[in-house]
């Protein structure tokens, strides 16, 4: 009786530690774990002319002042308000060619591998080496300022 309680007991602590294990890695961070970690702060007048593409939906601009992460940000103009992604890779660590950039003004596209996502909605696509999305971050905007804060 004693050791079926403790066989019992063991395949309960064997079936909840693999649980517990599949969650952790289903609720992992959005990136790899060598992507910079770094303060992201930055307002943006969309009335300036080098913001000026953000008050059209689907246009996107390259952000590259201080506060914007460690190479820069894609800002996007979407139907519902903004997306912002950092230019680092998600799915892969810093490179020398593992800098976003926008291809033919519909996708976020990786040199280094190929990787591509949507650019408006940062889902991967079908041909893509990476699985995840790009790092965003949150915004608020003011329409009335027509002010853009970013950060994270």
């Amino acid at each position: 009786m004693k050791a079926k309680k403790i066989a019992s007991s063991l395949a309960l602590f064997l079936i909840i530690s693999i649980l517990t294990i599949n969650n952790s890695c289903s609720e992992r961070n959005e990136t790899v774990s060598c992507f910079p970690n770094s303060s992201v702060s930055v307002q943006l007048n969309l009335s300036l002319p080098l913001y000026y593409k953000l008050q059209t939906v689907g246009s996107w601009v390259y952000v590259n002042e201080v506060g914007a992460g460690t190479r820069g940000l894609i800002v996007v103009r979407t139907t519902t308000g903004f997306k912002v992604y950092d230019r680092n890779a998600p799915h892969i660590c810093p490179d020398k060619d593992t800098t976003l950039e926008v291809k033919n003004d519909t996708s976020v596209y990786c040199p280094k591998d190929g990787s591509q996502w949507i650019l408006i909605t940062g889902q991967p696509t079908d041909n893509s080496v990476a699985k995840i999305a790009p790092k965003t971050y949150g915004y608020s905007y003011n329409a009335t300022s027509n002010i853009l804060d970013i950060y994270n």
